[in-house]
């Protein structure tokens, strides 16, 4: 039996539950995000949050600082307790062992290996369990590790910055690259909450060669592993002076349809991996399945594209974007701006992607839209 409706006494400890899993954004990748409560007699009396480095999940942790103090207690949770032998002993297990008499939960977990089996382990040992107090707000924490788990590749999410008229840079002028924001401070700085969020962020050497981005993780949180930034090179133009190449810790990974083998081997040199990807069947825009594919292979669960017009119509085109989130500033630059999608044109509105469940979000005077195109909880 499914509950949605949290009890007045409940939310504050659920709530805060969701608060310590929020801790762990950044740090568990490629696990989920979850923290745990314990409250006896009204009381917190044991807490944990998980982190992939620290081993141990949110659940043990909380009961190791419980004590002898979990038995009759209420344990309140964002995500179903693992049922599984993985790194660490089954949750529900030590659940049991524990005495805890009560489960308040948001979530089941999308693991297939888990999916509702730590719940109903727990109901054959008697424990009480409720399911799915906070549970929008549980599903969106954990978003990138629901589509990771089931479908091993990457939840990829297309940032983009514009002007009311669908504009993400001025025309350049000359040879000089366009310059100046397009949003506000506070649009800028949660952009970078976004980077913090992911594991790699995605641009083409268009972006590059005109902006000469650094494309790291500048919120001042901590991660566990740094960013992975991904560039997609057909031919190898990186420049070997860009400040990607110069700050290179084998955390730059460049995708190229037929690297120059000495190129290869002096971007290598300088900490940049080479990897040859294959160009799209239908045309020669990259294969971004097979991209996709690989980043999976390296456990990157969640993938930020930060490109120009070109790779934002390419992915759209490629059907691989499963969310956007798009900055607005009360700007019009005119036609001869750069315009947010090139070499992507759908003939009729009911063939062109749509974002559901919609939300609006105010950065002073800028305002933002975050979207999906299809439910990262789905098959």
């Amino acid at each position: 039996m499914i509950n949605t409706q949290v009890l007045p006494s409940d939310e504050p400890f659920l709530r805060r539950a969701l608060e310590l899993a929020q801790a762990g954004v950044g740090l568990t990748s490629p696990n989920p995000c979850v923290g745990a409560v314990i409250v006896r007699d009204g009381q917190i009396v044991g807490s944990g949050t998980h982190t992939y480095a620290g081993v141990q999940h949110a659940e043990v942790l909380a009961l190791e600082q419980a004590g002898d103090r979990t038995r009759g207690a209420t344990l309140y949770l964002n995500l179903e307790p693992c049922s599984h032998q993985g790194r660490t002993a089954p949750c529900a297990d030590a659940l049991l062992a524990a005495g805890i008499r009560r489960v308040v939960c948001s979530m089941e977990d999308p693991n297939p290996l888990v999916a509702g089996r730590g719940f109903e382990r727990l109901r054959a040992a008697g424990v009480a369990v409720e399911v799915g107090g906070l549970a929008i707000e549980a599903r969106r924490l954990n978003e990138a590790f629901a589509h990771f788990i089931r479908r091993k590749t990457p939840l990829v999410t297309l940032k983009a910055a514009m002007t009311l008229d669908g504009k993400i840079a001025p025309p350049a002028v000359g040879a000089a690259p366009p310059t100046g924001w397009i949003t506000g401070e506070a649009a800028r700085a949660h952009a970078q909450t976004l980077r913090h969020a992911s594991d790699a962020v995605l641009v083409g050497v268009g972006t590059v060669l005109a902006d000469n981005p650094l494309l790291t993780d500048r919120s001042g949180l901590p991660r566990r592993r740094p960013l992975l930034r991904v560039i997609l090179d057909s031919h190898l133009r990186l420049p070997l002076d860009c400040r990607l190449v110069d700050t290179a810790r084998d955390d730059v990974l460049v995708f190229s349809l037929s690297p120059d083998v000495d190129r290869k081997a002096t971007l290598e040199a300088r900490g940049v991996r080479v990897e040859t990807m294959a160009a799209s069947k239908m045309d020669s825009r990259p294969d971004f399945t097979g991209i996709l594919r690989r980043l999976g292979e390296l456990e990157i669960t969640s993938l930020l594209i930060e490109g120009g017009a070109l790779i934002n119509g390419s992915a759209l085109v490629a059907g691989i974007v499963d969310k956007a989130f798009l900055y607005f500033a009360p700007r019009i630059l005119g036609s001869s701006a750069v315009p947010f999608l090139l070499g992507a044109s759908f003939a009729h509105p009911p063939q062109a992607p749509y974002l559901h469940h919609l939300r609006l979000h105010r950065f002073g005077e800028d305002f933002a839209v975050e979207g999906y195109f299809r439910d990262p909880y789905g098959k």
